[in-house]
């Protein structure tokens, strides 16, 4: 009976040790971000205003994470009313037909102390490639607010709008083909 409950006890710790934690990032401490170059000159920023990230991962340091995106395209803003209405019609984003983008990651390389690389499925105007992007791990706090743990990350990364049909009628020299993001979120743990 003493050797039952030992094992009993040892695999209930051991699998509290590995269990699977979940994290949902706090709205109000996170980003999503662009910027596209403009005539070869300039940058034009924006974000999407609605978006959810969730996060799942068996270790401390995030190494085997999974992340998980999606947001509102008629969320976005520029700061100039009639280019967003313009970047949500039919010779963009679509919106109308394709409301959301997500991406989901399917798998994460260590590139540095807290750095990794994050490589994914990203599903954007009806369109699904694979992407690659920069995870930098930012570290984890008790938040003194929310008394909960908090982690916080930042994603940077190139795609190309061409891999996913938008804006066609806008040639790279008026209109950047790359699209810089960057991500800056704090996610609670669940």
């Amino acid at each position: 009976m003493k050797k039952l409950f030992s094992f009993l006890l040892l695999a209930f710790v051991s699998a509290s040790l590995f269990a699977q934690t979940s994290w949902k990032s706090d709205p109000m401490h996170s980003k999503l971000t662009f910027s596209v170059t403009h005539l070869g000159i300039s940058d034009v920023s924006g974000l999407f205003k609605t978006f959810e990230t969730s996060i799942t991962t068996n270790k401390e340091d995030f190494s085997d994470a999974v992340f998980e995106l999606t947001a509102d395209l008629a969320s976005i803003n520029t700061e100039v009313e009639m280019r967003d209405n313009h970047l949500k019609s039919e010779d963009f984003f679509d919106v109308a037909n394709n409301p959301k983008l997500s991406f989901k990651s399917v798998s994460i390389k260590k590139a540095g102390e807290n750095r990794y690389k994050l490589s994914g499925n990203l599903a954007l105007h009806g369109v699904t490639k694979p992407v690659t992007v920069d995870l930098w791990y930012r570290g984890s706090i008790v938040n003194p607010g929310s008394k909960k743990l908090t982690a916080g990350f930042q994603v940077t990364g190139t795609i190309k709008r061409s891999d996913f049909g938008i804006g066609p009628k806008f040639p790279a020299p008026m209109l950047s083909d790359e699209v810089k993001i960057k991500a800056d979120g704090e996610f609670l743990k669940q």
